[in-house]
């Protein structure tokens, strides 16, 4: 069966990578399973195209926090997501893999960064993220 392409956020690059199994509700975490997990990580993951978008996007579908196209954190998610374009390089309209992705943010996003590169998330402190990028970029080497 082929799928379109997922429509991503900038943020949502590194969201996706460091994804563990928890979410804003149940909807939420049980949608970026299915991404993440069930397309994403699978062994043929890599070849899965993305779309990049500026507004809400196939993770954000059942996000509680949605409205419309946007957000009701619109602000500080405009921010992550200009920090997150910026550094990856993606503009909306671009598409490419996951494993295009994932060598992006090897080639573009240290360890250590996200202190600064992800300072507006909320998630941020679980530090889920920061051990996923250092996992990337152990595994690449």
């Amino acid at each position: 069966m082929t799928r379109g392409a997922l429509r991503f956020r900038p943020h949502h690059f590194l969201c996706a990578l460091g994804f563990e199994g928890k979410g804003y509700s149940e909807e939420f975490t049980a949608n970026m399973t299915e991404i993440v997990m069930d397309r994403l990580r699978r062994p043929e993951g890599g070849a899965e195209v993305i779309e990049v978008t500026c507004e809400a996007d196939d993770i954000c579908i059942p996000c509680p926090s949605r409205r419309g196209v946007g957000c009701e954190s619109t602000a500080r998610i405009t921010t992550l997501d200009k920090a997150h374009a910026g550094a990856l390089g993606l503009s909306a309209g671009d598409r490419l893999s996951w494993g295009e992705a994932l060598d992006r943010i090897r080639e573009n996003v240290p360890p250590g960064s996200l202190s600064t590169l992800c300072a507006e998330c909320q998630w941020l402190p679980l530090g889920l993220c920061e051990a996923a990028l250092a996992r990337l970029h152990a595994e690449y080497g």
